[in-house]
Order: structure tokens, then sequence, then C-alpha cells
């Protein structure tokens, strides 16, 4: 039991949280967790569709899932959260960070949005919203915002209690859009691909050299993702997430307490995220973050995988 907690919560008993935790993905994976046995605080934004989500899990029978409110945005709410955890558990076993925002509107005009993809593959669907996409200065602040520095946010507040745990992880959900081949700028990608140079620091500062280029019309210059191949900031903000992985994961590694860092990449997965579009039901994206969660003692950290399988940051 950690310092704080003032319950008799068995030791031996797992403890989960997961963002974004109130549908699609987010709340698959808060079922699968629970269905193996899991404790899982579900957070959510919004405390009617979270306690609602959390409800509809234990109806089903899934009795060891909770709600806590939980705004990923707001750094005062990590805050709560860790204070709930710490009294309610006295540690915590696994992070689950799902929440995230693709950072653009669409806009399809007068088009029917199932007309006009029908008969198309996923890829070719992807394509097509990604031609009908609008990313204004604010789109790309608030995704850096929420994907990259509220993630960070989270996992700073609740690293106290992962270290409390013998076999803390923490699963980031990320995509392929985060790979650094969406980078035209050399310098940019070494520099994001050496980890055993980066600090968190300086990923902070590029987290804000990326809103500062994005409004002054430099993305092309720096060698940033290009706005016009579309989800610029989303790109980055995966890239930034993954950079932060590995050196979350390179720090830790070698502590008395180890902690596995990871982030995984689902799937196209039919979600609100990418308007019921996609090639996976939620069940199926949903296997890749859970066996990462789940995985034996001293697997890997520091480690892209999309779905179940290692795969190149680059």
């Amino acid at each position: 039991m950690g310092p704080g907690s003032n319950n008799s919560f068995p030791a031996e008993k797992r403890v989960a949280v997961v963002t974004g935790g109130n549908k699609g993905l987010g709340l698959e994976i808060c079922k699968q967790l629970a269905a193996n046995g899991v404790t899982v605080v579900l957070t959510a934004r919004s405390e009617e569709r979270g306690a609602g989500a959390a409800a509809a899990l234990r109806q089903l029978g899934l009795s060891e899932v909770l709600f806590h409110q939980f705004d990923v945005s707001e750094p005062s709410s990590a805050a709560g959260l860790a204070d709930f955890i710490k009294h309610k558990f006295g540690k915590l076993d696994i992070l689950v960070n799902n929440a995230g925002i693709l950072g653009v509107t669409f806009d399809f005009g007068n088009l029917d949005l199932n007309k006009a993809i029908e008969g198309k593959s996923a890829n070719e669907t992807l394509e097509w919203l990604m031609q009908h996409t609008v990313e204004t200065a604010e789109n790309a602040e608030e995704c850096l915002k929420i994907n990259y520095h509220g993630n960070k946010k989270t996992i700073q507040a609740l690293l106290p209690l992962l270290q409390s745990s013998p076999d803390g992880r923490i699963v980031t959900v990320s995509s392929v859009f985060g790979q650094l081949s969406f980078f035209s700028g050399e310098k940019l990608k070494e520099e994001l691909n050496d980890f055993s140079k980066l600090s968190e620091e300086r990923i902070d500062e590029l987290a804000e050299l990326f809103v500062r280029d994005f409004k002054d019309g430099e993305l092309e210059s720096r060698g940033w993702p290009a706005r016009a191949d579309a989800f610029a900031a989303y790109k980055t903000s995966k890239a930034l997430q993954h950079a932060y992985t590995r050196v979350l994961a390179r720090k830790h590694a070698s502590s008395s307490s180890p902690l596995r860092v990871n982030c995984v990449h689902p799937g196209y997965v039919k979600t609100d995220m990418t308007l019921g579009t996609g090639e996976l039901t939620v069940e199926e994206g949903a296997a890749g973050p859970v066996a990462l969660a789940l995985s034996p003692p001293g697997g890997a950290t520091g480690v892209f995988f999309i779905q179940t399988e290692p795969a190149s940051f680059v």
C-alpha cells in the first residue's frame, strides 16, 4: 500500500486509468481491461457521459469499473485525479493515454459522406477525408495542447503512483501519422529520432516552435509535416508523443521500480474520431493497447507498436 492510502485495497489487484474512456476505443479498452480482472478508473471530461459509460460497463457484470471526471487539457484536473487514485488505491499499475483530438474540422460542402466514400477502400476513404479538412492555427494549438502537453501533464501527475507499482506501465494510444517519414526536414527528423540526446525541455520547445511556425506559415521551410497534406498538427503531436515516450522510457529503464513506457497505433478504427470510417472494429482496435497494458513483466519499453507488432519511429 502506497503512502497516503487510507483503505485496504489489495496490493496484488491491478489498477488502471484510461483517459477519454467514455466512448469508442477508450470505452472498449476499459471493457477489455475490466474483463481481465483489472480495476478500471474510466475518465472523461463530461461527468454525465463518463458516469453513464462506467454504469453501462457495470451492468455488463464488470463491477470493477468506476468513473472519475478528468479533463486532459486542464493541468489542475490531473492533480485531482492523482489525489483520488492515491487515496483510493495507493498506487497505479496501468495508465492508458487514449484521449486525443485530430485538430481539424471537416468540410464536405453539400456532399453526403456515406455516398462519397461508398465503394472506396479504407486507404481511399482516408485520402478523401484528408482532402476535405480545414486546419486553422487555433486548431493546431488546441491539438498540441491536448495530444502532447495534456498527455504529458497526465503522466507527470500520475508518475509517483505508477512508481509505487511493482510493474507500472504507460501505454499511449498513438498513430502511424506520428512516424517521422511525414517530416520533410532531415535536421528535425534527426533531432526527434535521437532520443539519447533529447530532453523533455527540448521537446516542449519544439512543440512551441511548431505552433509558432504554423502561425507564421513556416511549416514547410522548417521541415514539419506540410499543412497542405492535412493533419499537420496531429502528425506533429504524435511524433512529439513518440519522442517523449522514448525519453521517459530511457529515464526510468534502470530505476529500482522499472516503468515500461510504450506507444501504439491501434489501426484505422471505426470511431467518432474517424467519422465512423475505418477498417477495424473498436474490439479489434483495442487489442494492441490492451495487450501492452497486460503484457508479462519485463517486456518492451520505449517501443512504438502497430497493433501488436513493434514498428519503426521513422
